[in-house]
């Protein structure tokens, strides 16, 4: 645990990269042994919803989350006792051309509920935390902070790293990459906008049905390519 300068909380945790990487590895591989008895991706949006449910959260997939703003897309709610509700906006459920943007923020809001649930447990003496229009029991998640957001909104940062980890594990993502590379001879950083790079990012999306934004964030992430400008430290 370390100093939460947001305010939110006196203390947040802390989570490396790879431990992050680590226990959602972990996670998405029981969920789709479970499910499918192997380990096979894409993860469906409805391996999605069950694993949120698994995790004892209340899942709402066609929320109206206007009273919250028009770029809203998913919304985690902490209550007593470690109940959580997660509600997706019904912009994303009534278009079957989102869906992959219904994934991500499926695996967004899901970072919420695993990773930051116990922080409310002191949080419940004020009756005004269950009123529909506080935003103190909610993580709010626009569109522009679900994939990345910056390193002071820690919580968007870990739940937006979540999201990545659990669609495109770190493993399987490196092996892809690997088989991209070796063939070819490349070694060492590839450029985000190099004809490779553009080539890595569309297999990571065909391979894992992610958007294009996504898998690029993900693959600046793992340091797996590179941009012009300096890579953002680990958080």
């Amino acid at each position: 645990m370390v100093p939460d300068k947001t305010g939110r909380f006196a203390e947040r945790p802390h989570y490396s990269a790879q431990e992050l990487d680590r226990e959602c590895e972990r996670i998405v591989s029981a969920l789709l042994r479970g499910r499918r008895g192997s380990v096979d991706f894409p993860v469906r949006t409805d391996d999605l919803e069950v694993l949120i449910e698994q995790h004892e959260s209340e899942l709402d997939a066609y929320a109206d989350l206007s009273d919250f703003g028009d770029d809203v897309e998913g919304m985690t709610e902490f209550f007593p006792e470690g109940r959580t509700k997660v509600s997706i906006s019904e912009k994303l459920a009534n278009d079957p051309r989102r869906e992959n943007r219904l994934r991500t923020t499926l695996a967004h809001e899901f970072g919420h509920v695993y990773f930051h649930r116990h922080l409310w447990a002191e949080k419940f003496i004020a009756r005004h935390l269950f009123d529909r229009k506080s935003i103190e029991n909610k993580a709010i998640c626009k569109r522009d902070s679900i994939i990345s957001a910056s390193q002071y909104d820690w919580m968007e940062w870990q739940a937006g790293y979540v999201s990545g980890a659990i669609l495109m594990p770190a493993t399987q993502l490196r092996r892809l990459v690997s088989d991209y590379c070796e063939p070819r001879g490349l070694h060492g950083s590839i450029h985000q906008a190099s004809e490779d790079g553009c080539a890595l990012i569309r297999a990571v999306m065909d391979r894992f049905a992610v958007s294009e934004d996504a898998a690029r964030v993900r693959l600046l992430k793992l340091s797996l390519l590179v941009s012009s400008s300096s890579q953002p430290s680990l958080f």
